[in-house]
């Protein structure tokens, strides 16, 4: 064969070669996909009356995601509701083995904290989780609970007792990573605030996290998913393109609401640097954020929990109110 014929075919199998090669921008976990995508939500349906807080009441409520019915706490404060409506606050759990969770359980004092200070607080219960309709994906390799969150967002917006331009997000954990990603497809979303969370880079938590061994069928799962991630796209330094494609840090310049963010450096299930990474990366960006840190403090924030709240219920106030 001629050079030039063997320099044609060799060019034309490396372009067929990268044309076959997948664009990691339309992965269903990019963020550049996940942008493209319709999360309406529904009609806030009001299942089941609870026993009421202290100034306002509880409902178990159901909204639509994907066509699965997904269900949730709703608090809705007592008196005249301002005009326009009641800010509001999607609220998203951190890791509970599915088959533990329970509605009206956990996070009590947290939903309580924020729904006697006036707000409409909508607590998810993602996937799989409780009585909602699914499978427990998992947050960091299905794009399953991300959709959840969004379509929260966008159920609560259509709640007549809801000022739809006055909707934050609050996560733990786990909905710390559900409630950076969902900010940064959605920038909508007013203000964040976000308490242990997993939001740092895919090579951060790929390279530096090692989880606590619990109970439940997730880790496990999430353990192969995992593995599979990295068969067909390799690792975060052999195919960066994948790896910032699917992570919402590498997103922030573009623009995100406010965030506030809260750690304790006594966490041993989520890195305290994950949040300094992030912070890190904010300020980088130019974006509007709080971070604080909490010496001695666990995952919960358990020694610090009423500084915490306040905070994060200033803030909230600050940008919703």
């Amino acid at each position: 064969m001629k050079p030039s014929r063997l320099l044609s075919a060799v060019t034309a199998v490396g372009l067929g070669t990268a044309l076959a090669q997948p664009n990691p921008l339309e992965h269903p976990m990019a963020i550049e996909a996940m942008r493209q995508g319709s999360y309406p939500g529904s009609a806030i349906v009001l299942e089941q009356r609870l026993a009421p807080g202290s100034n306002y009441q509880r409902y178990i409520a159901s909204y639509r995601s994907e066509g699965l019915k997904i269900y949730g706490l709703l608090t809705i404060p007592n008196g005249k509701k301002p005009q326009g409506g009641w800010p509001g606050i999607v609220f998203v759990h951190g890791y509970i083995p599915p088959e533990q969770y329970r509605t009206t359980e956990r996070y009590v004092a947290y939903v309580d904290g924020f729904a006697r200070r006036g707000y409409v607080v909508f607590k998810i219960d993602l996937r799989g989780h409780g009585n909602s309709e699914g499978e427990p994906s998992g947050a960091y390799w299905s794009p399953g609970y991300t959709i959840d969150v969004l379509n929260a967002y966008a159920s609560l917006r259509r709640f007549g007792e809801v000022n739809p331009e006055r909707i934050g997000m609050w996560g733990h954990s786990m909905g710390g990573y559900l409630t950076l990603r969902a900010m940064v497809i959605d920038r909508r979303i007013r203000a964040g605030v976000i308490w242990a969370g997993v939001v740092a880079p895919y090579s951060d938590i790929l390279g530096g996290w090692r989880r606590p061994s619990r109970p439940g069928t997730i880790p496990s799962q999430a353990r192969r998913r995992r593995e599979e991630f990295i068969r067909q796209h390799g690792t975060p330094q052999s195919n960066p393109a994948f790896w910032n494609a699917i992570s919402a840090n590498s997103y922030l310049s573009q623009g995100i609401s406010p965030i506030q963010l809260h750690h304790g450096l006594a966490d041993s299930v989520v890195p305290a640097s994950f949040s300094q990474k992030l912070s890190a990366q904010l300020k980088a960006a130019g974006q509007s954020h709080e971070l604080y840190l909490y010496p001695g403090n666990d995952h919960n924030l358990s020694q610090s929990f009423a500084t915490a709240m306040r905070k994060s219920v200033a803030f909230f106030d600050r940008y919703l109110k």
